[in-house]
């Protein structure tokens, strides 16, 4: 009979990906924010850096491309870099012009409700937050899309104060205070509606 080897078991690897564009450190060329990946990867994983980054590892990669790909791929790096930088500048411009709506809103007599808007720019989940404000509040509530388009979180109940304070606790290092605004929001009474038409 002939010897059966037994079958070679697949060894897990162990892949390190980057703390900044979340890429494995060999692509982050690849990703816009070279500097800030290479900065990370010095810190924290020295050995790798030493591998991919050291003057001897950058010399001996650059020594097999011709003089014109050298000035190319250093032209392509410098673009990438500019338009992530760019692309950051915008994003943080766009949040810091940007406002977060917390809105009363008078249903009937002495019920309200509370409609939260805006929080997509800050990169929040509004269906996740949503969820987290029925439990906190005991609540019903839920995510909807306004007729703008716009998705807006709607909580039951008159908890306008609360959700800001909420927000500000759990969320304080995306939301700055500056930009939560409250806007009140009544049902015109008849008797108001029959004065205008008069």
């Amino acid at each position: 009979m002939a010897d059966v080897e037994a079958p070679i078991e697949p060894q897990a690897r162990h892949v390190v990906y980057c703390g900044v564009c979340t890429l494995p450190p060999e692509y982050c060329e690849f990703g816009g924010t070279a500097k800030k990946c290479e900065e990370w990867l010095e810190s924290n994983q020295p050995d790798l850096w030493t591998k991919l980054y050291s003057a001897e590892a950058v010399t001996a990669n650059l020594s097999t491309l011709s003089v014109s790909a050298q000035e190319r791929a250093a032209k392509d790096a410098a673009k990438k870099e500019a338009k992530a930088a760019q692309s950051e500048a915008r994003d943080i411009e766009r949040k810091a012009a940007s406002k977060i709506y917390i809105k009363r809103v008078e249903r009937n007599k002495r019920k309200h409700v509370t409609v939260i808007m805006g929080l997509e720019v800050f990169g929040m989940e509004n269906k996740k937050i949503a969820k987290d404000l029925g439990k906190k509040f005991a609540t019903g509530s839920s995510m909807t899309r306004a007729p703008s388009g716009a998705e807006e979180i709607t909580v039951q109940g008159d908890v306008s104060e609360d959700v800001k304070e909420w927000l500000l606790d759990v969320h304080g290092d995306k939301v700055p205070e500056a930009n939560i605004e409250f806007i009140e929001d009544k049902k015109k009474k008849k008797a108001d509606a029959a004065a205008a038409g008069v």
